[in-house]
């Protein structure tokens, strides 16, 4: 029978459905939803989202932990994560989600989406034209954010990418570091935020940074777009942002607290685009083949792909 020679699949989850998971992994290999006992012997790999704290740290043969989502910061805020190595998501398919909201969004703002949406309701007849040469400045330039300078540069865009450490990208003018950061900012008119969660990265997006966009530009002020994670932002500091203009427009996917709140004055703000952390959804179909081909060549002898660095987080 499918997987019974090989150590069981725990899955770890909260707030996603494990049943497609179970379903598509169980084919080839035994899984659980909870472990026999804390220190089950039998569970050889975890796939986890928002584990429960403790229910990892005292299994004593867990070899790696695959996460469902892009980011890992869910798993990583567990104290007790036992010392495995945690392999992140890389798919074709979340790349191309992601890659398709940036773009989406961005031609957006770019086109007027906002203002001609809001004459519609008003039955406004006016041409509000395209901004003309427009920065965007990707703000996390790891695998996503690469794969979305690539399609903006393809449409004309004059592309920037910030990151921790020197990248370089054809194309692409990049800074790095917290030297870097008020340049990038200061030639960007559309701050496309695409960071992990960290320690260094929580709260990042604030009045403060939002001041330094560029704002002299046919826009008529900065736009920001994030689709990285919710806690990277004050919500409170967009919302004075776009209340003295600093911010013109902006578009989120992510939220400081997930489901946004009925009372957060985002839902009505209208300079506002609200979407529910839809950008970029993970899918078992796509997802739960990788995890399984890596398993099998795990047991072969190869290493890993795609480990997180524990002491950047990501």
């Amino acid at each position: 029978m499918a997987g019974k020679d090989k150590g069981r699949i725990l899955l770890a989850m909260t707030g996603y459905s494990p049943r497609p998971w179970y379903d598509l992994l169980s084919k080839e290999r035994t899984v659980v939803t909870q472990p026999d006992g804390s220190a089950d012997p039998t569970i050889h790999y975890a796939v986890a989202w928002k584990q429960k704290p403790n229910l990892l740290s005292k299994l004593p043969n867990l070899r790696a932990i695959f996460s469902v989502g892009a980011g890992v910061d869910h798993i990583l805020s567990d104290p007790t994560l036992p010392d495995v190595p945690i392999v992140r998501v890389v798919a074709d398919n979340l790349t191309k989600q992601m890659t398709d909201y940036v773009l989406w969004r961005v031609l957006d703002h770019y086109r007027r989406g906002l203002t001609y949406r809001a004459q519609q309701k008003r039955k406004v007849w006016r041409e509000a034209p395209p901004a003309g040469d427009i920065s965007v400045g990707i703000m996390g330039f790891g695998e996503l954010g690469r794969a979305a300078a690539k399609v903006l540069t393809a449409c004309g865009f004059t592309v920037r990418g910030w990151s921790r450490t020197k990248q370089s990208f054809d194309g692409v003018e990049t800074f790095a570091g917290e030297a870097g950061l008020k340049p990038f900012l200061n030639g960007t008119d559309i701050l496309v935020v695409l960071l992990p969660l960290t320690p260094q990265t929580t709260g990042i997006v604030n009045y403060r940074l939002l001041r330094q966009l560029r704002r002299k530009n046919g826009l008529g002020g900065a736009v920001m777009i994030n689709a990285g994670r919710g806690r990277l932002q004050k919500d409170a500091d967009i919302l004075r942002a776009l209340d003295d203009e600093t911010l013109i427009e902006t578009s989120l996917d992510v939220f400081e607290v997930e489901p946004l709140p009925r009372t957060s004055p985002l839902w009505n703000h209208p300079r506002v685009f609200v979407t529910p952390h839809a950008a970029a959804m993970s899918d078992p179909a796509h997802l739960v083949p990788l995890m399984l081909a890596q398993m099998d060549a795990f047991e072969r002898g190869e290493p890993l792909k795609n480990l997180v660095d524990r002491k950047a987080g990501y």
